[in-house]
């Protein structure tokens, strides 16, 4: 099968199986072969790795990955492209397309049977309507991940990277600092894809085989309240931490308490929650009741 980064091939294919975008999917197919290895490039995918590609579409990635990695599992929610798959793929020995809903693939059990249990490299270009929700579930599922390398538009990537005090800073920059440390790699054009996005992409590599250091500064007792306390600070941006926590309801504590917890920690009682990095969320939620 020729390559199908070629735009002209692509368009073929999708031609010779009648396949319509479908809207409800968010599908923008790559059209670029710089962007392409420059994705398997970030992933430092070897022929040791075992690989989770999620969303691809007509195999355009999947084909690269194949090559360069020992073995690829495509996962497609769209029924519509599994023929389309099958077809484009067929040659390649080391791949197994799957027809499901990645948040209901339990990836556990694939990195179990396909890979002995060891962690797993992720790579995808995720549709954007889905981002969040998709690496929140390959974080929280605590499934064992090398890294996760993603396409995603350019200002959910500034979100995933920014620096406390910013004003991308937030609860997903949180997340993806606690479980990870992202790179973002490069901008990818309009002009990349069929069908064109109205917006720029970039490609991220969230890495998680983490230091003994970096795991040290990341360890929290109870995680779930951590993620209660960074929901809260974020979920009224323009209050005082202090307000933000208060207000919402999750903790049992008093205005007195929280202020003194905080200036056992250096800061001050009208800091907002922005401010604060992903160790001081651990920190503070070590403090409350």
């Amino acid at each position: 099968m020729e390559k199908l980064i070629d735009p002209g091939t692509t368009a073929d294919i999708l031609k010779k199986f009648d396949f319509h975008f479908q809207k409800r999917y968010g599908q923008n197919f790559l059209i670029d072969e710089n962007v392409l290895y420059k994705i398997i490039d970030a992933a430092r995918i070897t022929k040791d790795d075992f690989v989770l590609e999620v969303g691809p579409g007509i195999g355009t990635m999947t084909q690269a990955l194949s090559e360069a990695a020992g073995r690829v599992m495509a996962v497609e929610i769209d029924k519509n492209l599994i023929p389309v798959l099958e077809y484009t793929l067929k040659d390649r020995s080391n791949v197994t397309i799957v027809n499901e809903d990645i948040m209901k693939l339990n990836i556990r059990a694939v990195a179990e049977e396909y890979n002995g249990g060891r962690p797993i490299k992720v790579a995808a270009n995720l549709p954007y309507y889905i981002t969040t929700p998709v690496i929140m579930y390959l974080f929280e599922a605590h499934v064992p991940l090398e890294s996760i390398t993603v396409m995603v538009q350019k200002e959910v990537a500034d979100r995933m990277k920014a620096s406390p005090g910013g004003k991308d800073y937030g609860a997903l920059s949180v997340a993806v600092q606690h479980y990870s440390v992202p790179e973002a790699v490069g901008l990818v054009p309009p002009n990349c894809f069929i069908p064109r996005p109205k917006v720029t992409s970039q490609v991220i590599n969230l890495r998680m085989d983490l230091t003994e250091d970096e795991k040290r500064v990341r360890k929290v007792k109870d995680e779930e309240k951590m993620f209660d306390l960074v929901k809260a600070a974020f979920g009224q941006r323009r209050k005082t931490l202090v307000n933000a926590v208060l207000n919402s309801g999750s903790f049992d504590v008093t205005r007195l308490q929280l202020e003194g917890f905080l200036k056992n920690m250096g800061l001050d009682a009208s800091v907002r929650g922005e401010k604060l990095s992903p160790q001081q969320f651990i920190e503070l939620s070590e403090y409350l009741p």
